[in-house]
C-alpha cells in the first residue's frame, strides 16, 4: 500500500514528464519504500517482549538482577564449597580399604556368632537330655532291679559331668553374645566411615582414627576360641572397652560445623555446664548400677558353673537305685538353665557399663579441648548425646538441672541418665 500511494503522488505532480521517467521513479519508489517499513513492523513485537520481561522481573514484588550485576561477595559465597580442600586419592583409597575390612569383619562375626549359638543350643540340649535320660533310667532301676539300667544311668551321668565341665569353661552362650555385640559395633563403624566419605573431606587423621577403632574392636571381641578368648571368670568385673583409649578421641568434624557463631562453634558456657552435669549423672547412677549388677551376675555365674558339673558328678559317683533318695539328679537341669541365663546377663552388663564409660570419656575429652574449632559443633553434639540416652533436648536439659540442684543441695538424682536401658 505504501508503494502504491508513493507512485500515485509521483504521477500527479509530474504530468509533463515523460513516461520513462515516471516509470523509473515508480520503480525506485517501489524498491525504496519497503526498506523503512521492516523495522516498523518489528517494533510491536519488541515492545511486547520488553513488557513481558519487565512483568516477569516485577512479578510478586520480586526483582531479578542481571547476571552481570551480581555482587562479588555473592559469587564468592556461591563458589566457597568448590574451593574447599579436596581429599587426596590416596586418602580415599585407604578409607575404602578400611571399609572393606570392616564389612568383612561384620560378616565373619555374624557367621561365627550363629555357629557358637548353635554350639550353645546343641551342648545345652545334649547335656539336659543326657541328665533326663539318666534320671529316668535310675527311676526304672528302682522299680525293676536291673544292673544294665543302673550302669547306663551312671555312664550318662558321667558323660553329662564331662560336658558340663567343658561348657563351664568356654561359656558358649556368652561367646554367642560377644559375637552379636561385635557385629553390631562393626556395623556402627561401617556407617561412620560411609558418612565420612559421603559428607566430609577425609584426611590422614580420619584414616588413623578409623584404623585404631577397627583394631580396638578386634582386641575387644577376638574371633579365635583358644588362646585369645576373653576371660570368662575374671577376678573383678570390668566394663567392656571397644574403643581406642586416647586422651582426646573427639574427632574434628570439619564438615559438621555451622557457619554462624564460628568463634565458639555452637558452644556456650551453659552447654558446657550441662554436659558436665550429664557426666556426673552417668557416673553416679547408670554406670554404678550396671557395675553392681555385673558383679552380682559374675558371682552367680561362678557358683552355677561349679554347681552344675558338681551335682552331676555326685549323681554319677553316689548312684543309688532309689530316685527319692537322690534329689540331686534333677538339680543339674535347673542349674544349667540358670547358668545359661547368667552368662548372657553378665555380657549384657559388661556392654552397658562400657557404653556409659564411652559416653563419659567422649564428653570429657570434648570439654578438655580448648580450641572450639577442633570440637564438634556444640548443638550437634548435644543432640547426639540426647539421642544416645533416649531423651529429647528438653529432657536432657531438665536432667542437667536436676543434677546441678542435687550437687548444690547434697542430694541424689532420682532418675537414671539413660531411658533406653
Amino acid at each position: 500500500m505504501a508503494a502504491l500511494q508513493a507512485s500515485s503522488l509521483l504521477v500527479s505532480s509530474s504530468s509533463s514528464s515523460s513516461s520513462g521517467c515516471s516509470s523509473k521513479r515508480m520503480i525506485t519508489a517501489s524498491i525504496q519504500a519497503p526498506k523503512p517499513s521492516r523495522p516498523r513492523l518489528a517494533d510491536p513485537s519488541l515492545m511486547i517482549t520488553k513488557k513481558l520481561v519487565e512483568e516477569l522481573r516485577t512479578r510478586n514484588g520480586y526483582s531479578f538482577a542481571e547476571p552481570l550485576q551480581m555482587d562479588i561477595a555473592q559469587k564468592d559465597r556461591a563458589l566457597e564449597p568448590r574451593l574447599s580442600p579436596t581429599p587426596s586419592i590416596e586418602t580415599i583409597t585407604k578409607l575404602h580399604a578400611i571399609l572393606e575390612a570392616v564389612e568383612d569383619r561384620v560378616e565373619m562375626h555374624n557367621n561365627i556368632g550363629e555357629q557358637r549359638d548353635n554350639w550353645n543350643k546343641l551342648l545345652l540340649n545334649s547335656v539336659n537330655m543326657m541328665t533326663l535320660t539318666a534320671t529316668t533310667m535310675a527311676a526304672m532301676a528302682a522299680a525293676t532291679p536291673a544292673p544294665s539300667l543302673r550302669a547306663c544311668s551312671a555312664l550318662l551321668f558321667t558323660a553329662a559331668t564331662g560336658m558340663s565341665l567343658v561348657m563351664s569353661k568356654i561359656q558358649p552362650s556368652q561367646l554367642a553374645e560377644e559375637q552379636r555385640n561385635a557385629s553390631r559395633l562393626f556395623k556402627q563403624l561401617q556407617s561412620e566411615i560411609k558418612s565420612i566419605l559421603a559428607l566430609q573431606s577425609p584426611s590422614a587423621s580420619d584414616v588413623k582414627e578409623m584404623m585404631a577403632k577397627m583394631l580396638a574392636l578386634d582386641r575387644a571381641y577376638p574371633l579365635p576360641l583358644l588362646g585369645a578368648m576373653l576371660e570368662k571368670f575374671p577376678a573383678k568385673f570390668e566394663p567392656a572397652a571397644w574403643w581406642p583409649r586416647v586422651s582426646n578421641n573427639c574427632r574434628q568434624s570439619r564438615g559438621w560445623k555451622t557457619v554462624a557463631n564460628t568463634e565458639r562453634n555452637g558452644w556456650s558456657e551453659d552447654l558446657e555446664v550441662e554436659m558436665r552435669a550429664i557426666v556426673q549423672v552417668l557416673k553416679s547412677k547408670d554406670k554404678q548400677d550396671y557395675l553392681r549388677l555385673g558383679n552380682l551376675a559374675l558371682k552367680l555365674n561362678k557358683i552355677m558353673a561349679v554347681s552344675a558339673p558338681l551335682l552331676t558328678g555326685i549323681a554319677a559317683a553316689g548312684f543309688r537305685p532309689s530316685v527319692a533318695q537322690q534329689p540331686q539328679q534333677w538339680q543339674p537341669l535347673l542349674v544349667r538353665w540358670w547358668r545359661s541365663s547368667t552368662d548372657s546377663s553378665m555380657e549384657m552388663y559388661r556392654n552397658c557399663a562400657g557404653f556409659f564409660d564411652l559416653m563419659e570419656e567422649t564428653i570429657e575429652a570434648t570439654l578438655e579441648e580448648e580450641e572450639y574449632s577442633k570440637r564438634e559443633n556444640g548443638e550437634l553434639f548435644e543432640m547426639k548425646v540426647a539421642m544416645k540416652l533416649g531423651r529429647s533436648l528438653s529432657q536432657l536439659r531438665d536432667l542437667a538441672r536436676k543434677s546441678m540442684a542435687s550437687c548444690i543441695e547434697g542430694t541424689e538424682v532420682d532418675e537414671f541418665g539413660s531411658k533406653l536401658f
